[in-house]
């Protein structure tokens, strides 16, 4: 259990360390996506990328893992409206296959889980967890 624990918390890192730094390498695309009802677009994209590679680091320290995880649980809800405004707009995004947007959001909720599981407090008396 204990692998299976770090392996998730590596897909976990990688996914926002990686997502975080793109949100500064990318900020157009990241800001195109967000509904046009939200405001301060590339500030936002600056901001939740921010938090991106700080949840990441986070979840590397065990005595912050689970204040981390649970805000990138909150990031992930954040970042929602924008999968969904391109789920259902995706006549505006034609560079992205609309089966493309679909599977995201079932790997959003995957995701969701996968940060719950791998970020908890083991249960006292359970068996040791990831480092």
């Amino acid at each position: 259990m204990v692998t299976l624990k770090n392996l998730g918390l590596a897909v976990v890192f990688f996914w926002f360390m990686g997502g975080g730094i793109a949100h500064f390498t990318h900020t157009e695309f990241f800001a195109s996506i967000m509904p046009p009802y939200i405001g301060y677009h590339t500030e936002i994209v600056y901001i939740s990328g921010v938090f991106e590679i700080l949840g990441a680091i986070g979840i590397l320290l065990p005595a912050l893992r689970q204040w981390a995880g649970n805000g990138l649980l909150l990031l992930v809800v954040c970042v929602s409206p924008a999968n969904i405004h391109m789920w259902l707009n995706a006549n505006l995004f034609p560079d992205v296959s609309p089966v493309f947007l679909s599977v995201r959001l079932v790997v959003q909720v995957l995701l969701l889980l996968l940060i719950w599981w791998c970020t908890r407090q083991p249960v006292r008396g359970a068996a040791a967890t990831a480092v």
